[in-house]
């Protein structure tokens, strides 16, 4: 049912969005200690008040608590090593990233190729300081990559390299710490699919560079590139989302353009057919958000409404709409189970997740590692949204690949 995936997980994050974490009793689920590869979950994390809590898949230290053990609850990501004030979150797929008001960047969980940026290929179970940068004011996460968008507008990557993901011109050499992706400026805004970058601009043009088989980079091509190249035909872009081989765009005029695979409608323009430059998701309109799971194949967008919509790959649920069917068009998620007033969203590998006007979040899709964060396993997806455990007066909502993060917000049970 699912492709092989090309290289571990993607994670998208556009890092700067959210808030959502809970302090609740932590149950933890056993870990595993090698990486699932099949279409289960991603962890979350969150910031409240300057700390952050995270959940669900924690068998290479994703959870950043200082333990290998899952967590079906949120569980407070360690201070100890001076990670507080934060600012920013962001995920890869195995490895958390995030931002404090200082402006330093923190990464922890997954480091095999050196997407930690801190020098090393050492896992960490507790936040280490990503090296040499300061001034970041936004961060992401690619499957084995990390990102960072300094005060100056400039871009910066760190991580695997073999298909030019860290814009410098190379694909012969990895870094562990972070070089400048070249010939960007002006950055307002940066997100990452599995293997591609992208960055927005701030006279609204979107770039892109790295993996390009399915035509993510929107080039009109499917050549690789390891340097950015300008997103064809894009101009009035306000945001920027990345699926595990698609881009999105959210125009100023509220529509949405994806482009890249298109297998499980992605797209959502009611095709199966790729697209190297992008193509208008139709029927939405008055969209004010939008938000791509980095390998579950799925877009959603959020309505001025507070109406929010999905469309793309649904076999764990994770289109939010009480079925495990696939859409080549947007369908509403189900407000039926309290949905509804939603005002931020994110997307994790195989689920969704939203928070409401009233500060509380919800998840549905994928839950075999409790990345629905309320509480259990079982049943091991949901088809409809829950509500993540203890949430209240959470102020906005981020998603990695198998990460989601959020961000300012108070918590209580």
């Amino acid at each position: 049912m699912f492709r092989r995936r090309r290289l571990g997980p993607g994670t998208l994050a556009l890092a700067a969005a959210g808030i959502l974490a809970l302090p609740t009793a932590a149950a933890a689920a056993t870990a595993a200690t090698t990486p699932p590869d099949t279409a289960t979950g991603p962890h979350r994390l969150a910031a409240a008040s300057g700390t952050e809590w995270s959940w669900g898949y924690n068998g290479l230290g994703a959870l950043g608590n200082g333990t290998t053990t899952n967590s079906a609850v949120p569980v407070r990501v360690s201070g100890l090593t001076g990670l507080d004030r934060v600012v920013g979150v962001a995920a890869g797929r195995y490895s958390g990233y995030a931002v404090r008001a200082d402006g330093t960047p923190w990464s922890w969980g997954y480091n095999a190729y050196g997407q930690l940026g801190d020098g090393t290929t050492m896992n960490r179970t507790l936040p280490v300081r990503i090296s040499g940068l300061t001034q970041v004011s936004a961060l992401a996460g690619g499957s084995v990559n990390g990102y960072a968008l300094r005060q100056n507008g400039t871009v910066w990557a760190w991580g695997y390299n073999t298909y030019g993901q860290l814009g410098n011109g190379t694909t012969t050499t990895s870094s562990r710490v972070p070089v400048q992706v070249g010939g960007l400026d002006r950055i307002i805004a940066i997100a990452s699919g599995g293997q591609t970058g992208y960055a927005l601009r701030g006279d609204g043009t979107v770039w892109a560079w790295g993996y390009n088989d399915e035509g993510q980079l929107g080039d009109g091509t499917t050549t690789d590139s390891s340097v950015p190249v300008q997103v064809a035909g894009l101009s009035g872009i306000r945001a920027i989302a990345g699926g595990q081989e698609n881009g999105y765009a959210l125009g100023w005029d509220g529509m949405v353009r994806a482009w890249g695979e298109n297998d499980h409608g992605q797209l959502g323009n009611d095709t199966t057919t790729a697209s190297s430059t992008p193509v208008v998701v139709p029927g939405l309109t008055q969209v004010t958000a939008i938000a791509a799971s980095s390998e579950g194949n799925t877009g959603y967008a959020l309505r001025r409404d507070a109406t929010l919509w999905a469309w793309g790959l649904g076999n764990t649920g994770q289109l939010g709409n009480g079925d495990d069917e696939s859409s080549l068009v947007p369908v509403q998620v189900n407000g039926g189970t309290g949905l509804v007033g939603v005002t931020a969203i994110s997307a994790g590998s195989f689920s969704g997740y939203a928070l409401r006007w009233d500060g509380t979040a919800w998840a549905w899709g994928s839950n075999y590692y409790g990345q629905l964060g309320n509480g259990t396993t079982m049943p091991p997806y949901s088809l409809s949204p829950v509500q993540v455990s203890g949430t209240v007066k959470a102020e906005a909502i981020a998603g990695g690949g198998f990460s989601g993060y959020s961000l300012l917000g108070t918590w209580g049970s």
